[in-house]
């Protein structure tokens, strides 16, 4: 299942989010470690990296129904939405908890940043659909 661009509203891109990958050739194709991309206030952090071609797993569509967005906050969670009891719940399922554990597809930007994201290489679906 793919992540379509949000149909919600999104202001200018004024947000710095700083993607530190642990596996970079497997989520990008390309060895940089590190991308900064600017964002908006209300995007997730899912939709921003899929929409600038970092490939974070989302089996299930972005709804809060598995673990495979998994990530880390390293910097910025006062400038994310707060988790859900429903996201800590799915959060526990993820390998590698830690307390700054969150689900990409739940983390709504609503401050200013800067916010750091890292992304785990243990988030890797090993189980995926070749398109026909």
């Amino acid at each position: 299942m793919h992540l379509r661009h949000g149909d919600h509203d999104h202001g200018p891109a004024t947000v710095a989010i700083k993607y530190l990958l642990e596996d970079p050739e497997g989520l990008t194709g390309n060895e940089k470690s590190e991308l900064t991309i600017m964002a908006a206030k209300g995007e997730h952090l899912l939709e921003v990296a899929v929409e600038h071609g970092i490939n974070i797993e989302h089996a299930c569509g972005a709804v809060c129904a598995c673990s495979t967005c998994h990530i880390y906050i390293e910097e910025g969670m006062d400038s994310l939405s707060e988790a859900t009891e429903d996201e800590e719940d799915r959060v526990e399922e993820a390998p590698g908890l830690q307390r700054n554990s969150r689900l990409s597809c739940q983390c709504i930007i609503e401050g200013d940043g800067p916010i750091v994201v890292r992304v785990p290489s243990c988030n890797r679906n090993a189980v995926k659909e070749v398109p026909h």
